[in-house]
């Protein structure tokens, strides 16, 4: 847990003065300003955790008359992302009101639905359930963090002393209580309680501090961070070694890469056992100083303490047993053991709902595991898309350093599990999943893209992430690979430039391709080239080229993909980008029509052997996609043109007219056309050719 000092010399040398005077007077802007650079660092606060506010004087535009106004963070977002379309806005003087109606801890979460009538500003986010918490303490400034340092005091099992001590009486403690309304009536007596303090700590929960403005309240946050932090870096190793010391040693870091990357298709595909997931790994070596030591044994199945975490991370992670070298290329041998393991695993969960729950409580959820640790090689996660399964992870990471704080100057304490089981399973907790929008058809799943760096490749990657699909890219071009992952953002899109010609480089892809996503769901073959010749002008290395990229490059592709396929037993599909010149003869195209020819049968051979482990095979006809498609930047144009004796120019009118709906076809269409195959629509469907080429009646396949 490194000292915040480290990175800022000073306290406050993030803090632009210059921005401050430019703001100087728009306090919500400066809130805004402050929220970004706190949330910015993931050890003060992780992603969605973590609270701010401030409050103004403003008209109310009824009566004309100057009123308080909190501006606080709103349900559901992020402080280092946040803007003001992120903010709740509401009237002081209401929201105090709310005391004089309150009934009682039992009835506190009717209170929620109370903040909406205390709405000032109308194009609000919805308030959260923190709201109260800000309201009830009069500061003008206020910061709600979890930072790691803080938390593992106030998960320890002498926080409240060392809190004492730690801050010389100026942090006053709250012990763990759900947060709500009764919570920030309990922090408005702790303040009445204590005159003059700095701050409140939450037991197991994070920390409150404020200030006059938002400089002087960002710098009390990062001085009460910093101090925790300095205590936990002064008492690391003091009187046992971090987390009792090392167990075992963790493989070479090439090895534990190659491990993971051959053991997440199968756990994937057992994680999904629910609903699909999509996975996420990090061998960081604070993971690994955790999962390779004494006490993991010990900590691990108490769960985490900050319900920010646990929310994230579920009760508990999933530790294997199965050993860091073992030979995970056996799959049937390593999926009988993990198959008891998360057999063991959701028992324990669905006894632990059945022990907990209310008689009003939701059903119970996916029973899998969030994390799952791998003892001397790293953790994985898993969660509905990339996004949340790498928060996901960077919340265990925050667990982590909380355990090994609160080890290091006490002893860890974690949620009870009732406790624990009180937050997954609350009404407003679920509430909030039932707004989550519904997800896109390709949500949860993983699109394999080769010849992915532009052109019909790229436009089959952006139709696919746009209808929620994650994208792996690959191309042999490095320059084009990364100028097309670009354009997607974080959570969309990862790649690695490819040969689709050698075996070894396939397999290094799709390596990287499981530890980014998990495993794939969706194959598509679309790198390619053409060559426009006569028989007499083909040359030996003309035909070799052709057949080695379009034929032997996907055969490699679909060969080596469905290995993962059958790991994670989850079914897939893999698309082929063909050609019309696969069913038509035209002139001057004996290697590129033959090729595409092979690829077209192959597709076929592939969907009869495949279909009984549901991994469909189909087919995409492209025809005349100039516009965008790399194909026509070379010479294949200027061959094309010259067989049908027009000019490269006149090339897309020809092709339009010369097809029965006389369109000109573009990569978009193509992409359409993929979309069209593994959208869900035609599930069923295997073997089939879709032809998007405007209408050819020499290409119709029946």
């Amino acid at each position: 847990m490194e000292i915040l000092e480290k990175t800022f010399s000073h306290v406050d040398n993030r803090w632009d003065k210059t921005k401050e005077a430019a703001l100087h007077g728009d306090e919500v802007e400066l809130l805004i300003y402050r929220s970004n650079l706190l949330g910015s660092d993931l050890r003060i606060t992780n992603y969605g955790g973590g609270n701010t506010s401030c409050k103004t004087i403003e008209k109310d535009p009824l009566t004309k008359k100057e009123t308080e106004i909190m501006w606080v963070k709103g349900s559901g977002g992020d402080i280092g992302t946040l803007t003001k379309s992120g903010l709740a806005a509401l009237y002081m003087e209401r929201l105090l009101a709310l005391k004089n109606i309150y009934r009682g801890l039992q009835y506190e979460d009717e209170m929620v639905e109370l903040f909406n009538h205390c709405i000032y500003d109308l194009n609000s986010k919805a308030p959260s359930i923190d709201t109260p918490l800000h309201a009830f303490l009069p500061f003008k400034h206020i910061d709600h963090l979890h930072p790691d340092a803080a938390i593992a005091i106030a998960a320890s099992k002498n926080g409240e002393q060392i809190t004492r001590e730690l801050f010389n009486g100026q942090i006053a403690w709250v012990p763990w209580q759900r947060p709500g309304f009764d919570l920030a009536l309990k922090l408005d007596k702790a303040l009445n309680d204590n005159p003059g303090i700095r701050g409140i700590m939450l037991g197991g929960h994070g920390l409150f501090t404020w200030g006059d403005t938002a400089y002087e309240c960002y710098k009390n946050s990062l001085e009460v961070i910093n101090k925790a932090s300095q205590f936990m870096q002064e008492n690391y190793g003091k009187k046992r070694p971090v987390f009792g010391g090392y167990k075992i040693t963790a493989l070479p870091q090439s090895e534990r890469v190659r491990q993971a990357a051959r053991l997440a298709p199968i756990l994937r595909g057992l994680a999904s056992s629910h609903a699909r997931m999509v996975g996420h790994f990090t061998d960081d070596e604070r993971v690994l100083e955790f999962i390779n030591s004494n006490d993991l044994d010990r900590l691990a199945p108490l769960g985490t303490s900050c319900p920010d975490h646990f929310l994230r991370t579920k009760i508990k992670p999933l530790v294997l047993t199965i050993p860091a070298n073992a030979d995970v290329t056996d799959t049937a041998a390593i999926k009988a053991i993990l198959e008891k393991e998360f057999e063991e695993y959701r028992k324990y969960y669905t006894k632990y709902y059945t022990e907990h729950k209310h008689p009003n409580s939701p059903p119970v959820r996916d029973p899998n595991p969030v994390i799952i640790l791998w003892p001397g090689v790293g953790m994985f996660s898993f969660s509905k898309d990339k996004q949340t399964t790498r928060v996901a992870s960077e919340f265990y990471i925050n667990a982590i350093n909380v355990m090994k704080g609160a080890e290091a100057i006490s002893e860890y304490i974690a949620l009870p599990l009732q406790e624990a089981f009180d937050i997954e399973y609350w009404l407003l907790e679920e509430a909030k999943l039932q707004r989550m929008p519904k997800e896109k058809p390709l949500s949860r799943k993983i699109a394999l893209i080769t010849g992915g760096g532009g052109g019909i490749g790229l436009a089959i990657a952006k139709k696919l992430a746009s209808e929620g699909a994650c994208i792996f890219l690959t191309d042999i071009n490095e320059k084009s690979l990364q100028q097309a992952s670009a354009s997607f953002g974080r959570d969309v899109a990862s790649g690695i430039v490819m040969d689709v010609t050698k075996t070894a480089s396939v397999q290094q892809a799709l390596e990287k391709a499981c530890l980014a996503f998990g495993g794939v769901d969706i194959v598509v073959n679309c790198a390619g080239l053409a060559i426009s010749k006569p028989l007499e002008q083909t040359t030996e290395q003309d035909w070799d080229l052709l057949n080695d990229v379009i034929v032997k490059g996907q055969f490699t592709v679909s060969q080596e993909s469905v290995a993962i396929l059958r790991a994670q037993n989850l079914g897939g599909d893999i698309v082929n980008i063909a050609s019309k010149n696969a069913l038509v003869a035209g002139p001057n195209n004996i290697g590129y029509g033959t090729a595409k020819a092979a690829q077209t049968h192959m597709s076929r051979l592939l969907a009869a052997e495949l279909g009984k482990e549901k991994i469909r095979v189909n087919v995409v006809n492209p025809d005349a996609v100039i516009e965008g498609s790399k194909i026509w930047e070379g010479e294949w144009a200027a061959g094309r043109a010259k067989a049908y004796g027009v000019t490269v120019a006149e090339l897309p009118a020809f092709y339009a007219k010369r097809t029965i709906l006389n369109e000109i076809i573009t990569t978009e269409d193509i992409a359409n056309g993929v979309f069209v195959l593994v959208g869900g629509h035609l599930n069923k469907s295997t073997g089939n050719i879709i032809n998007v080429d405007g209408g050819v009646a020499a290409a119709f396949v029946r």
